[in-house]
């Protein structure tokens, strides 16, 4: 709470902020990266996992509504160039974000540790190490991050994600610039399109329902499929310029919005299971390790998509605060907003289309560790096991559940 609010007191310097923000950033992934993996520390169950992530996506929901509407009311209220209504925003959500983390610190649990667990964590714990052991053991953390892209649901997950939310960064980036100037019509109308994101606290409620019953990758392709029709009618809006130009749009925003709903929940709600995949492969349990993962590639590729989107739009000639633009310009807002993200949706679409975790290979999977822990032999294994075993990790059957090779990443991937 103390970091976010520091953010927004007026009248500091450049290093201030900077430091601030970095500051904040280190404590939300504190936050973040933790929470992640709770539907995965407190239950196995496909559909009770589904329930907490899918409660996580609500609230998510709500607060991705609370953090267009709170703002635009403040600023109605103070006006745009008041300084506090900032300051009094950053407060009331800095308030909202600790009393959700107390709630959740209080509601939750972890999975419980074996002895052995307990009696290795407590050894690690009261081990003084060198220099050159430290050094070590920071070399070994960055070798276990890189062993997480050894598992092939991961790495087809991983790429799912960060595709699909890249192209929903694209178009928000752009999508008030295409308002603007490409369809003649105000800023405030665009943040009011954009705002039907509220559509998407409702939506999470059926995408959870919808993700026990057809799966993540049909899921995806629902989703994908929803936003791709709604930016080519965008686009044709574009080329039209119908008289009912502010209907249509409200009704498309609207239908865009439960695709993006659906994108933003199916990733988070995947996650979960992704851990119990590498487990058969390096006996451990690693929910922390792939949250780490995938928070810095989130965070990267949102500075990657940021910089690249300005680049081009200045490329194009677009000119930031000018009242009109080239027609060049334009055509380069158009063309970012509709090719720009139907082409990374197609990319994660294509990879959703092989993407095999559901909830019937989880339930395959997980009564196969719980087979190989009740020391069952590997060479008793059904062939229909063996074949979604072997199609979840990437990783030949006779070569899991083996912790000696797998930790190190010396297994031969397929």
């Amino acid at each position: 709470m103390l970091t976010y609010i520091l953010l927004w007191v007026t009248g500091m310097n450049y290093w201030y902020y900077l430091a601030t923000y970095l500051l904040f950033e280190i404590v939300a992934a504190l936050v973040l990266i933790p929470w992640e993996t709770l539907p995965s520390e407190m239950t196995k169950d496909f559909n009770e996992r589904t329930k907490l992530s899918t409660a996580r996506m609500f609230l998510s929901g709500t607060g991705t509504f609370l953090a267009t509407f709170i703002p635009g009311q403040l600023i109605a209220f103070f006006g745009e160039n008041n300084s506090y209504a900032y300051f009094i925003n950053g407060l009331f959500f800095a308030i909202l974000f600790a009393v959700c983390i107390f709630i959740s610190y209080r509601s939750t649990w972890e999975a419980e540790l074996t002895p052995e667990e307990e009696a290795a964590l407590l050894a690690e714990s009261n081990k003084r190490k060198t220099f050159g052991e430290t050094v070590k053991s920071l070399v070994g953390v960055l070798r276990d991050y890189v062993s997480t892209f050894k598992i092939k649901s991961f790495r087809k997950h991983l790429a799912i994600y960060i595709f699909s939310f890249t192209a929903k960064d694209v178009f928000n980036a752009v999508f008030i610039f295409f308002c603007v100037y490409a369809l003649n019509t105000s800023a405030s109308l665009g943040a009011n399109l954009l705002s039907l994101s509220i559509i998407g606290v409702p939506m999470t409620i059926l995408s959870g329902f919808l993700f026990t019953r057809i799966g993540p990758s049909n899921l995806f392709k629902i989703a994908y499929s929803i936003m791709i029709v709604c930016l080519l009618g965008f686009w044709g809006i574009y080329l039209i310029q119908p008289s009912s130009m502010i209907i249509s749009l409200f009704i498309i925003a609207g239908v865009y919005q439960i695709g993006r709903s659906m994108l933003e929940f199916t990733p988070w709600n995947v996650y979960p299971f992704i851990p119990d995949v590498d487990e058969i492969v390096t006996r451990q349990r690693r929910e922390g390790l792939f949250a780490a993962v995938m928070t810095f590639f989130r965070k990267t590729s949102v500075a990657i998509a940021t910089f690249f989107v300005g680049a081009l739009l200045e490329w194009g000639g677009f000119v930031q605060g000018a009242e009109a633009q080239t027609p060049e310009a334009i055509k380069t807002i158009v063309y970012t907003l509709v090719i720009g993200t139907i082409v990374l949706l197609l990319i994660a679409l294509a990879i959703a289309l092989t993407f095999r975790l559901n909830k019937e290979t989880h339930g395959i999977l997980v009564d196969e560790i719980e087979r190989l822990k009740n020391n069952g032999s590997k060479h008793d294994v059904d062939p229909r096991i063996k074949e979604v075993v072997e199609a979840l990790t990437g990783y030949n059957y006779d070569q899991v559940w083996n912790d000696d090779v797998a930790v190190e990443g010396k297994v031969k991937v397929s």
